[in-house]
């Protein structure tokens, strides 16, 4: 069974950084494309960044320069680098493998 499960997240200050983590447990990791979503309070589910398989990334607009996503195969893990945090990315952030989600975690950036 596929199991997605994120670990980071905390309240940090405007400018500062956070490195979000994502464990992932099944044999076809290597093979998939990974994502990261957020959903901030009274707002729609929105991608911030995906990583495919070839090594293919692609960022939304708010996030281009400031997020960075990665992946390591070996252990099954993916990551989201932030810099420059602003208010605007305070949202819980979800880890996405095909149409396995995991349950996220909490991002809030004071200004």
């Amino acid at each position: 069974q596929v199991q997605l499960m994120e670990s980071g997240g905390g309240l940090v200050q405007e400018g500062g950084s956070l490195r979000l983590s994502c464990a992932v447990s099944g044999s076809l990791f290597r093979f998939k494309s990974m994502a990261w979503y957020r959903q901030a309070p009274g707002k729609e589910r929105e991608m911030v960044a995906r990583l495919f398989s070839g090594g293919v990334t692609i960022y939304a607009d708010s996030v281009k320069g400031r997020f960075t996503i990665s992946r390591d195969n070996a252990k099954n893990m993916v990551y989201l680098q932030m810099n420059s945090l602003k208010p605007g990315d305070t949202a819980v952030y979800y880890c996405n493998m095909a149409e396995y989600w995991g349950k996220g975690t909490l991002v809030t950036v004071s200004s």
